[in-house]
């Protein structure tokens, strides 16, 4: 009898196995790498900064040289009219001055007398003297889109936390489900040998019929137990199947032969604690909510100096050189204001600046909410920042007093088992202790993924899980 109990002690609580060669195993790490690189919303992550830069070419347009055409012609009651043809290229520049060169043809009896009639060529340029000379519209779209480059690669660092948070929770919760499942698998093979043991013991009259009872009772508690935490494991293997997606964007099912690679017993130590300054200041600086908030900053300043052009005057000075026939290259070297050209000037300003003083200071009012808002963002972050941290040394706290936990109830059944043993106790109470020490452990296994999942949630919080 003392050979059977010391088997019996022995296979109590065995964490766990050894796995067979067929058994494979999924890391966390794994996981959130196949997540991160096939998972539908990581992908659609990464479209967020194509859109970008889709736009940047968008606005890139603006500065595009343009070439054009247009001819007309009017012929009446056997009288012509005119007959005109212009060709132009246009140039638009940074500091909007734009560039023009072209060539025309006029012909005809009714034309504008201030047309200049047959073959002309002209190189010239238009120059904004105050609104738009700083800031336009098409540099405005130029710079903001630039800006959206690097915001985009912020909202896809948030996409991608959000993504990470909620696959490391189904993750952990697959590997709860799979740690308590083996846990009663181990508790009912060692149930099952005492049954064994008992039965035997009854047959030779050294037990009571009713230890029988007593033992498969027991037993089928844990049976009952150990189907609930079967179909846990179903579930949270369905769940974390809706995060594994195939190169293809088909969804992948996880074969049963693939078992989490976490052990219970390396999960206690094996966090690294951080310092909870740095990881605010981490925070701090390089949190994607934050950081699209100085992005957003930017793009608003750009549009206070576009607004801050509505309250300037327009003056516009446009100037050509012309030419006889379309020999542009000639018309170009000609001397400034010397001989066959064309100059003109424009200005026009609202007296009252009405639209003008009402756009420039709806554009600071939209730079001061932005700061607030991102002010009020840096609290929040800090604040769920030390909130997961608290938690994180709170857990280890409660693992350790867990692990102490269990090793004296550990002690308490082996205890009593060798008092039933000795005939000085009942299975009653040999069955009492296992229930508490398991429940004890069951609590453990509970806290110690807890606590690993709390190690992720702080990273999530400081806006770091997305590059795990």
């Amino acid at each position: 009898m003392k050979k059977i109990f010391s088997i019996i002690l022995v296979l109590l609580f065995i964490k766990n196995g050894t796995a067979n060669d067929s058994t494979q195993t999924l890391s966390l790490k794994s996981f959130l790498q196949i997540v991160k690189q096939f998972h539908p919303v990581a992908k659609q992550a990464n479209l967020q900064i194509d859109k970008a830069a889709a736009g940047l070419t968008i606005a890139r347009g603006s500065f595009d040289p343009i070439l054009g055409s247009e001819g007309s012609n009017k012929t009446f009651d056997g009288t012509n009219y005119y007959q005109t043809n212009t060709t132009q290229l246009s140039i638009p520049t940074w500091y909007g001055i734009e560039l023009n060169t072209g060539i025309e043809y006029l012909a005809g009896s009714r034309t504008n007398p201030t047309e200049t009639m047959g073959k002309t060529s002209f190189t010239g340029l238009s120059i904004p003297l105050a609104k738009n000379l700083l800031m336009d519209k098409r540099r405005a779209a130029l710079q903001q889109a630039k800006i959206m480059i690097g915001a985009s690669e912020q909202e896809k660092r948030i996409v991608l936390n959000e993504l990470m948070l909620d696959a490391t929770d189904a993750y952990w919760q697959w590997v709860q489900a799979y740690l308590i499942y083996t846990t009663y698998n181990t508790v009912i093979s060692v149930n099952k040998k005492r049954v064994d043991f008992i039965s035997t013991a009854y047959r030779l009259g050294e037990r009571p019929a009713i230890d029988t009872i007593e033992a498969i009772a027991q037993l089928q508690n844990f049976e009952y137990l150990q189907n609930n935490a079967l179909l846990a494991l179903q579930n949270t293997t369905l769940q974390l199947n809706t995060f594994l997606w195939k190169q293809n964007n088909q969804p992948y099912e996880l074969p049963a032969s693939v078992l989490p690679a976490e052990k219970i017993e390396n999960l206690y130590d094996g966090i690294t604690f951080p310092e909870l300054e740095k990881i605010i200041a981490d925070a701090k600086t390089a949190h994607p909510e934050l950081s699209i908030y100085t992005f957003k900053l930017s793009a608003l300043n750009i549009e206070r100096k576009l607004k801050f052009q509505e309250l300037l005057p327009k003056a516009d000075l446009k100037y050509n050189q012309l030419g006889k026939g379309y020999n542009v290259a000639a018309a170009a070297t000609k001397t400034l204001f010397d001989n066959n050209y064309r100059f003109g000037v424009n200005f026009s300003i609202p007296l009252r600046l009405s639209q003008g003083r009402g756009e420039y200071k709806l554009a600071k009012i939209k730079i001061t909410e932005t700061a607030l808002q991102q002010s009020q963002k840096e609290i929040e972050i800090i604040n769920k920042v030390k909130k997961y941290y608290n938690q994180l040394v709170n857990y280890k706290i409660q693992v350790n007093l867990l692990q102490k936990n269990y090793s004296n109830y550990l002690q308490l059944q082996r205890g009593e088992e060798t008092k039933f043993f000795n005939g000085e106790s009942s299975l009653f109470l040999v069955n009492s202790r296992e229930n508490k020490t398991l429940e004890t452990f069951l609590k453990l296994t509970e806290v110690t993924i807890k606590y690993n999942k709390a190690s992720l949630e702080l990273q999530w919080a400081a806006g770091q899980l997305w590059q795990y």
